[in-house]
Parts: structure tokens; C-alpha cells; sequence
């Protein structure tokens, strides 16, 4: 049996029971664990889910994950509730972790930056003179000019000016060069990293961060309604402004009978709610869409399985519910960017080029046609988004190549 490795990570969001950063802070730290000894660095304010969840759920594999909580005093903390400050007030957490692991006088083998999993701003844990793995990291692309027609224009400038942020830490941060410098090993999301990170002189991999729990279901044969689902933050990075718009050119091409089969159901909350409401009565959409507030991730993934399709045009650099999908065997209809159009194929998946907004619009809504259109076509899409998550998302899997990261860094570590 392999001595087990003790590897510290920083995840500065874990939750058990969360999805999108929280959720897989957890499985990823799980994971970890399944191999190994786990010390994690993490926020105050979850240590309440993870002890509850860890007390109703006892698992052998809790024993090897240790969680260090910690935050910064109140006075360099007490704004960040106030306003969008995650990020300056992350990039602060990440400065005193070191100081912290050296005033705990830890033992351990690695060190893993774990999240957010963005490549723009600096780790520190590469300061405690271990093997370094950083990632997953990446970035949300920036969104192509024709798909901001709708925002207002504080949302377009933000949307700019974000990006000049992050342009800014790619050419002069030092701190980010030396993250780069001292990383024995990177992780990143999508091939747009290696856009702006000197990915090559690296030892890396390329893939996606996400990933799902196996909930053991495999597609069926569909009969009866035609179910598009969509899932995620009513915001703008979503996109769920084509989503309703193509569902509605969907809908317009097909007979009154094969309209009374179909529906769009929206999973979700947030500011963007009341536009696309506007969206639906100006389509006189109301019969055929629904609007469901965020719900438990349970309710979430019972809807996956009486879906009949996933329509996710998400502008974003990742997007966790993709692989959530192709776990319930739901064809993806997406566009082919750095972030759900890198995670899917042909045979899974509809990945539509950026164009025009209303060529965008159009291709989308061809491509739940011709899916709606071809049962036999459908079903053969089901399968394969079932094989795809079995082969790349499953977490399991995520978690045996992470453990042979870490052996081989070890063993790297021993020959010099």
C-alpha cells in the first residue's frame, strides 16, 4: 500500500451541500482525500455546513479531511458583505495563509491552491517551500460585443472594465509572475489560460474544472413532452436572453400539436429576472415557459431527469451544471467558446459558432429543432452525453488523475 501524502490546499469556497464554487471546493477536497491527508484551509463561515454535514453523513474519508478555518480580522473583513469585494478581499486571505501554516507549524508533502479558480490573481502558497500545484484556475472570456446588445450600459462597462483588470494583473503583477514561476505543476480550465499564462514551460494539463457525482441514471426513451431545461444565475454572463429568444423560434416553426408537447423550463434567481420576463410577454411565451426560482440541488437534478435537452449559451469560462447534465444523459445545446464548448463534442452536443445575435439566435433554435426532429438522433445523444461524464466528469475520475499528479511530483521531487 502507497504511503499517503499530506497535502495542504487553500479553498477558500466549500460547501457540501452548495453547488458552483462551493460544491466543488468540497468534492475536490473529497477527492483529495480519498488517497490522502487532507489539511484544508478555508473560510470561517463554513465551518458550520461542513461539521453538520460531516456529523449526519459519517464517512470513513472524513477522517483524512482536516479543515483549518480562518479569516482575516474583522476590521479588514467588515466591508466585503457591502459590495462586490470577493475578490481584493480573497487576494488579501491568500497573502496571511503562509503566515498562518508556519505559526501552526504544519507538516506536509504539497501544497495546492485549490479556488477561486481564477488565473489572475496570485497564490502564495508556493512561499512555504513545497511542491506547488495552482489550479484548477482560468477566466470567464470576454464577451463578444454582438451578445451585449441587451445589457444596459453599466453592464457594458463593467463588463470592459473587468477585463482591464484582469489585463492589468496578466502584464504587471509580479506576484502573479512569481505564482507562475514557482507552480511545479498547473492546472488549468480551458485552453484560453494559455492565452495570457506561460502555459508551455510548465508541466500542465489542460481540461475542464468541473466535474459530478455519478446519481446513477442512464437515458431512457422519451415519450410524451419535450422538456428544454436551463439552469443557472439569472445574470448576463448566462445568456439566457438567446435561450429564450431560440426557444421561441423553436416553438414558432413547429404545428400546434408539437407545440403543446414542448416547454422551457428556466431553474434560477437573480438581476436579469425581469428582463427576460419582459422577453417571454413580448414573444407571448407565457404558455410555454416557466421561470423557477433557485431551488435545492436535489429539486435541481430531479428536473435533469425528466428533461429531455440542456440549453446553456452561457458566455462563462466553465459552467458546473454541464457535466450535471451529460450525468442524466441530456443532450447540451451550447456555443462553441472556451467554456461549455470545450467540455462537450459533436456526438453529445450542439455547439454553436459566435456570429451575429440573430444568426446566434437562429442557429440555436435549428439546433433544438433538429433534435426535437430526429428521435433516433436524440437517443443516440443521450448515450453518448451519459458516456462522455462517465469517461471525463465523473468525480472519481477527477480524483485518480489528481492523485497521479501528486505521485508524480513526489517522485520528481526525490530525483533532484
Amino acid at each position: 500500500m502507497e504511503t499517503k501524502l499530506k497535502i495542504l490546499t487553500t479553498a477558500y469556497a466549500v460547501h457540501p451541500t452548495k453547488g458552483s464554487e462551493d460544491g466543488m471546493g468540497w468534492n475536490y477536497v473529497k477527492q483529495i482525500a480519498r488517497y490522502n491527508n487532507v489539511y484544508c484551509v478555508t473560510r470561517e463561515n463554513n465551518q458550520t455546513a461542513i461539521e453538520e454535514f460531516m456529523r449526519m453523513n459519517p464517512d470513513p474519508i472524513h477522517e483524512r479531511m482536516n479543515f483549518i478555518y480562518f479569516d482575516l480580522p474583522y476590521w479588514q473583513r467588515f466591508w466585503k458583505p457591502k459590495g462586490k469585494g470577493a475578490l481584493v478581499y480573497f487576494w488579501m486571505w491568500q497573502r496571511s495563509i503562509p503566515k498562518l501554516i508556519r505559526r501552526l507549524n504544519l507538516s506536509f508533502d504539497i501544497t495546492h491552491n485549490l479556488n477561486f479558480h481564477n488565473d489572475w490573481t496570485p497564490s502564495y502558497l508556493w512561499k512555504l517551500g513545497k511542491p506547488f500545484v495552482w489550479g484548477p484556475i482560468g477566466h470567464h472570456p470576454m464577451v463578444p460585443v454582438q451578445y451585449l446588445k441587451t445589457d444596459s450600459i453599466i453592464g457594458r462597462v463593467t463588463n470592459r472594465l473587468t477585463w482591464w483588470v484582469k489585463t492589468l494583473f496578466w502584464k504587471h503583477s509580479r506576484a502573479l509572475k512569481n505564482t507562475v514561476d514557482a507552480a511545479d505543476f498547473i492546472y488549468a480550465m480551458n485552453s484560453s489560460v494559455g492565452q495570457h499564462i506561460a502555459l508551455k514551460s510548465k508541466d500542465h494539463i489542460v481540461q475542464p474544472s468541473v466535474a459530478s457525482q455519478d446519481y446513477g441514471w442512464n437515458p431512457v426513451t422519451d415519450e410524451g413532452f419535450f422538456t428544454i431545461l436551463s439552469a443557472g444565475r439569472l445574470v448576463s454572463l448566462k445568456g439566457f436572453d438567446l435561450t429564450l429568444r431560440s426557444f421561441t423560434q423553436f416553438v414558432q416553426r413547429l404545428s400546434p400539436v408539437e407545440r403543446a408537447r414542448c416547454t422551457l423550463k428556466i431553474v434560477g434567481k437573480g438581476p436579469e429576472k425581469h428582463k427576460l420576463e419582459r422577453i417571454i410577454r413580448e414573444n407571448s411565451m407565457q404558455d410555454f415557459v416557466e421561470i423557477v426560482p433557485w431551488m435545492p440541488r436535489a429539486s435541481l437534478l430531479n428536473e435533469m431527469k425528466k428533461a429531455s435537452v440542456f440549453l446553456y449559451p452561457s458566455h462563462e469560462g466553465a459552467g458546473m451544471v454541464v457535466p450535471e447534465a451529460l450525468s442524466f444523459g441530456l443532450p447540451v445545446v451550447c456555443l462553441d467558446n472556451y467554456g461549455p464548448g470545450e467540455m462537450v463534442d459533436s456526438d453529445c452536443a450542439i455547439a454553436i459558432s459566435h456570429q451575429g445575435y440573430d444568426a446566434t439566435v437562429s442557429a440555436l433554435s435549428t439546433a433544438l429543432y433538429e433534435i426535437f426532429n430526429d428521435p433516433v438522433r436524440h437517443q443516440e445523444m443521450r448515450r453518448h452525453a451519459r458516456k462522455k461524464f462517465e469517461t471525463v466528469f465523473d468525480w472519481n475520475t477527477r480524483g485518480d488523475w489528481l492523485s497521479r499528479v501528486y505521485r508524480q511530483m513526489t517522485l520528481k521531487t526525490l530525483q533532484q
